[in-house]
């Protein structure tokens, strides 16, 4: 292939890679709907209460990545947390695709580029690639797209309860000890409402393996200022209200 001026330019679209998870990965009995979550204190309680059973573990030089199955209302879904930034969640979500599951939507929290919009929820329906992850994965572009299933099912549950929230880009970044007050105004005028680290490199992962996937955020800092504020309400009622609508959207693709 033919070098570029900087490497992250450097996409091959070449569908073989050296090590593929279709070929290392054999698919198991998973639910074809599956939660990504940042939130370990609702999965410590879902195992705690005799809803969530380990079914598979990826392991890293981090330790044991468990997947489980949850089981709730006789519904069943997959669930594993992705762990921080974008390789790692990249690489445990090409693990869970290859393991089965096809229907994806991701709950987390955000900084948030505007303290107005604190008591909202965001639906990213794309997100700007300001990381390294999503680059191997589609052409470069300054943006990629949530999955348009994806965002109308997470809108018709948000709907169906009243909840306020707001369709939004995100700003995925890899460094945020580097989100300067110039960066941050460039973002908020290109339309992003949030900041994180991963949503980018999820959609450009489902973009390349076919799948559906989607992201509910919450604020959970403010970086819209002069100065850092990390006072928004983080408790685990506020995580556990996000993480049920995703799953309801989730099992409703």
């Amino acid at each position: 292939m033919l070098k570029k001026k900087f490497p992250i330019l450097e996409f091959d679209p070449n569908q073989k890679a050296l090590l593929n998870p279709s070929e290392l990965v054999k698919p198991i009995n998973i639910p074809n709907s599956c939660v990504i979550t940042f939130f370990q204190d609702i999965i410590d309680k879902l195992v705690k209460d005799g809803k969530a059973r380990v079914i598979d573990i990826e392991r890293s030089e981090i330790g044991e990545h468990p997947i489980y199955e949850v089981i709730n209302n006789g519904e069943k879904f997959a669930m594993f947390h992705c762990g921080l930034g974008a390789p790692l969640s990249a690489a445990l979500f090409e693990y869970v695709i290859a393991l089965g599951c096809e229907n994806f939507i991701v709950c987390g929290s955000s900084g948030l580029l505007d303290k107005n919009l604190k008591d909202f929820l965001f639906i990213p329906v794309s997100a700007v690639r300001d990381e390294g992850t999503s680059y191997h994965y589609l052409p470069p572009s300054r943006e990629v797209e949530a999955s348009a299933k994806a965002i109308e099912a997470i809108e018709k549950i948000m709907k169906k309860h009243n909840v306020k929230y707001k369709l939004s880009k995100t700003w995925t970044t890899d460094a945020f000890y580097r989100e300067t007050p110039d960066k941050i105004s460039l973002r908020k005028e290109e339309g992003c409402s949030t900041v994180e680290m991963e949503a980018a490199a999820f959609f450009a992962v489902a973009k390349f393996r076919g799948v559906n996937i989607g992201q509910i955020l919450y604020g959970s800092d403010d970086v819209s200022g002069e100065e850092w504020s990390n006072f928004f309400n983080k408790t685990l009622s506020v995580r556990e209200r996000v993480f049920w609508l995703a799953v309801e959207a989730c099992l409703s693709m």
